[in-house]
């Protein structure tokens, strides 16, 4: 998305970077005077008569006294594309009416730096005024997002007109005489336009940050963030963003332009790596992708620091380069198949066409009735509803991606029932035979067939019961962990693993013998099972004095309180050998993730004894959850 928004801009700019201007006519028309009246049309070009000179002094007075031949008539390519910084530009109106006129004066360009206007009757002068970007908002005369100035002519009155141009970079002077009706009307069409096109971006770009606030989703994130940095741009680009969100901040104004371009780019970068999928259909594409948003954060540090032609030169020609680089993945990703590249192109081609639209325009080779601006954001209001359908579809596959998963779980599950049924089926009726068999034969031959039964299922027993405490053993433990892995894995339900250790089990090996350290060991694992509430819970003995338990379906919440729950049992459990009293501690490593791959099983039991280890040595008779920035002491 970033490609054809920066593509487009770039190629918009561009042709007025690179325009010329012509050397002004030689014939000076400072004496030509605009003749006004009731039946004037509106709004009223002053192309045709506006004079300049380039002069370094900044006193009115001396500038009125310039001779006429010192003031050339300023061409239409000049207009279009002022390049220097010093430029006083002068017009006259003249009135043979047989009543007063009120008109506006207009400049439609909102990024002049400074703009001093004087206004003067008869050779009196009536107004003097500063604005421009470089000023609070509120200073001007008439609140518009343009330069505005009203005033009065009467019958038979000379009026001159003195501006004192003084901005950084390429800009334009377009001049425009109003009634007051046209005005208000073109005003009133004006703001419905723009509001329409940034009230769209808007909510797209909040329709995008809700999905990805509740999905999680990073394209959404990435998208978002880069519509709502083109919304920004383009409100500035407009003047709506300095007459309502930093109208007293008006150095903002001279560095949000600089700022946004790269800004959008970053975030263009992001989106365009999620959309095509470049980390899995392309490393390569991903590495040259990485490298453009590395370069365009450097750029967004820099570009408020740098002088303001230079960010700008330096913004356009990096939006340029990148724009290509990333038109040219998508076209290859479009080829090869991929179904999102082709739309994205697609999008991408809407803003290039306006783009190149709106620079034919502002170089007088294509003529259309509306302003060169229009094509281009058009285009890019087009590339920002094609590529919210573009991620709408991605979201739509991504859903039905795991909705096919999911079916095909319950469909696998389904056919384990069945089979299970199948099974239990052909179970009863080998049983049936067996009971007619087991009938037949004699009662010494079924007395040995019992002894049999109770031998197996004592011995099926011992496999997954530790003899000394009567809770599972090490191997029931690691069955029962590795069924737990898969069906967190399936369901991406949180898993808890609790290892816990008698706090200096050895001293009471040592001051009351052997006996009484397998005693102590039954009764904690006793106030263990007791203290789990689930039948899905398990409690084994892990080895020596350390137990470990699973709590499946458990957050981290849930398995401190359980810990803690745990631990002061323990703690309140009285112990008696011999009619001395034994008094145990003690200490608990949890850890809690859900797993996505059955790789992360190891993972979770070492995570669960280094937090068990970090309970030993902060003291023991406590309980540790495990967090990726714990430091074994």
């Amino acid at each position: 998305m970033s490609c054809r928004f920066r593509l487009l801009f770039a190629v918009f700019f561009f042709t007025l970077l690179n325009q010329t201007p012509s050397q002004a006519s030689t014939l000076s028309l400072a004496n030509t005077a605009v003749n006004i009246d009731q039946q004037t049309p509106g709004p009223l070009s002053l192309a045709t008569w506006l004079n300049y000179t380039i002069k370094p002094t900044s006193n009115i007075i001396n500038i009125k006294k310039l001779p006429d031949h010192v003031w050339q008539h300023l061409p239409a390519t000049m207009i279009k594309n002022i390049d220097t910084q010093k430029l006083w530009v002068k017009f006259n109106l003249y009135s043979n009416d047989i009543g007063s006129i009120h008109r506006i004066l207009s400049l439609d360009n909102p990024h002049l730096d400074k703009i001093n206007l004087y206004h003067f009757n008869e050779g009196e002068l009536v107004s003097e005024l500063f604005m421009g970007d470089r000023y609070p908002f509120t200073q001007r005369p008439i609140i518009n997002n343009n330069f505005v100035y009203s005033f009065d002519i009467n019958p038979n009155e000379q009026h001159a007109f003195y501006l004192e141009i003084d901005t950084k970079g390429h800009a334009s002077i377009p001049l425009t005489l109003w009634s007051v009706d046209d005005f208000t009307q073109y005003s009133e069409h004006l703001s419905l336009l723009h509001g329409f096109q940034l009230g769209a971006l808007a909510s797209i770009g909040l329709f995008s940050l809700f999905i990805a606030i509740t999905s999680g989703s990073f394209s959404y994130s990435y998208y978002a963030g880069y519509v709502f940095s083109i919304t920004l741009f383009v409100a500035t680009l407009y003047g709506i963003a300095f007459r309502f969100i930093w109208p007293q901040w008006p150095i903002l104004q001279q560095f949000m332009v600089p700022v946004l371009l790269p800004l959008s780019m970053i975030f263009g970068l992001l989106f365009t790596e999620k959309i095509l999928q470049l980390k899995r259909n392309s490393p390569h594409m991903l590495k040259l992708c990485r490298y453009g948003i590395s370069y365009a954060v450097i750029l967004l540090l820099f570009s408020p620091f740098l002088p303001y032609e230079l960010a700008i030169d330096i913004n356009i020609i990096s939006l340029l380069a990148n724009s290509s680089l990333l038109m040219f993945m998508a076209i290859i990703q479009g080829i090869k198949g991929h179904k999102l590249a082709k739309l994205y192109t697609l999008g991408c081609s809407t803003v290039l066409i306006g783009s190149l639209i709106s620079g034919l325009m502002y170089l007088d080779i294509l003529s259309l009735p509306f302003q060169p601006q229009i094509p281009f954001m058009l285009g890019l209001s087009f590339e920002i509803i094609f590529m919210a359908a573009v991620l709408a579809i991605r979201y739509n596959d991504e859903r039905q991606e795991k909705f096919d998963i999911q079916q095909k779980a319950l469909d696998q599950a389904e056919q384990i029932r069945q089979n299970k049924e199948q099974a239990l089926l052909v179970e009863a009726k080998h049983n049936e035979k067996l009971e007619l068999m087991v009938q037949e034969r004699t009662l010494e031959l079924e007395i040995a067939l019992r002894e049999l039964n109770q031998a197996n299922a004592k011995l099926t027993e011992q496999t997954t019961i530790d003899s000394l405490t009567g809770v599972k053993n090490r191997n029931a433990f690691d069955k029962r962990l590795l069924a737990e892995v898969k069906i967190s894995r399936r369901q991406q339900s949180p898993l808890a693993i609790l290892m816990l250790d008698i706090d200096r089990f050895k001293s009471i090996n040592d001051s009351f013998g052997h006996l009484a350290g397998d005693h102590a060991l039954r009764l904690i694992a006793n106030a263990l099972s007791v203290n789990l509430k689930r039948p899905m819970d398990l409690v084994s003995r892990f080895g020596g004095e350390e137990f470990a338990i699973i709590l499946p379906d458990t957050n981290e919440s849930g398995a401190i309180n359980v810990a803690e729950s745990i631990r002061q049992s323990i703690s309140e459990l009285n112990i008696y050998w011999d009619t001395r009293l034994i008094k145990l501690t003690i200490s608990i490593g949890v850890s809690c993730q859900i797993i996505n791959k059955e790789a992360d099983t190891p993972s979770l039991l070492d995570q669960a004894d280094k937090a068990l280890y970090r309970a030993k040595n902060e003291g023991r008779n406590q309980v540790q959850m495990y967090s990726p920035d714990l430091i074994l002491l």
